[in-house]
């Protein structure tokens, strides 16, 4: 099958917008690997598209979707279902796995480091290539492997990530440490991600407007692989270093931007990084009144 920007994830996920759209409403932090502690509001569900596109040195240009659905389960544990896919020039088009995770928030205050706990599953072949996270020795040359072969290879992996995350004078700065197991009896792979962010005002005007500097938020992120637990460091890993912009659309969806650039030899040369996010606000309440109204109708 020919390379094709568009695909199945993405058109489920636009077709979600537009029947969803005067639900919407989403507040992102401009990150694409780093995690915040934030988690999402108790009752609501963000619906979101994740891409990536990138042309590495010796391999075909690609691009990598992936569908996204977090639940506010409670004020102390967030949900989110992935469902991945990727197009490969003079390839073809492979549906990559899913991935279920979950966060957790222990403590009930905010304090000058706030932690969160993260474990994941993945059920992902080799031919993923969304780069959500690096860790242990990941890079460019998994990325050069034809779809018909990777695509064999099925990693059942479970993953763990420690999540810090400050505030001060309206920045952010949250770390990630990450510990990976691959079921089939690999060793534990460690990665990281840090990020800093913040909006370009802190408060919004006295008229409501569409491009005021509120609505937009900037920052960087930077992360990579620390290689396993027989050969921990930074030898043979790669690593990424990039600019993030966000941009909140009132009433409407957050659309979030970042080239980012490889720093080892290992690495991608450049990553172009792309997220639309939309927060349905309260879909608990709002089913629940459907199941009653359907039940009264009877």
């Amino acid at each position: 099958m020919p390379f094709s920007f568009f695909s199945l994830p993405k058109f489920l996920t636009l077709a979600a917008i537009f029947i969803l759209a005067p639900l919407l409403h989403a507040q992102e932090k401009p990150y694409f690997v780093t995690y915040s502690t934030d988690l999402e509001e108790p009752g609501n569900l963000e619906i979101a598209f994740n891409g990536i596109a990138a042309a590495p040195k010796g391999a075909n240009t690609f691009s990598s979707h992936t569908l996204e659905l977090e639940y506010g389960a409670t004020a102390w544990w967030t949900a989110e279902l992935y469902a991945q896919a990727q197009s490969t020039a003079n390839d073809s088009t492979v549906s990559t796995g899913f991935r279920f995770e979950n966060r957790f928030k222990p403590l009930p205050r905010e304090y000058w480091f706030t932690p969160a706990l993260y474990i994941e599953y993945e059920q992902v072949s080799d031919a993923d290539k969304s780069l959500l996270e690096i860790t242990g020795n990941d890079g460019i040359d998994k990325l050069r492997a034809a779809n018909a072969e990777s695509r064999k290879t099925i990693a059942h992996t479970m993953e763990g990530k420690l999540l810090l995350s400050s505030n001060m004078r309206g920045w952010n700065l949250s770390e990630n440490f990450i510990a990976e197991k691959n079921m089939n009896n690999d060793p534990w792979e460690f990665g990281y991600a840090v990020a800093a962010s913040r909006p370009l005002a802190l408060a919004g005007g006295v008229s409501r407007c569409t491009l005021c500097r509120q609505n937009f938020a900037v920052g960087a992120e930077i992360y990579g692989g620390l290689g396993t637990r027989h050969a921990f460091g930074f030898h043979d890993t790669s690593h990424y270093l990039g600019p993030t912009v966000n941009f909140r659309i009132p009433n409407g969806p957050t659309v979030s931007f970042s080239p980012q650039f490889g720093l080892s030899d290992n690495s991608v040369g450049t990553l172009w990084r792309f997220k639309v996010a939309y927060e349905v606000q309260q879909i608990r309440d709002l089913l629940n009144a459907n199941l009653t109204h359907a039940k009264e109708v009877r």
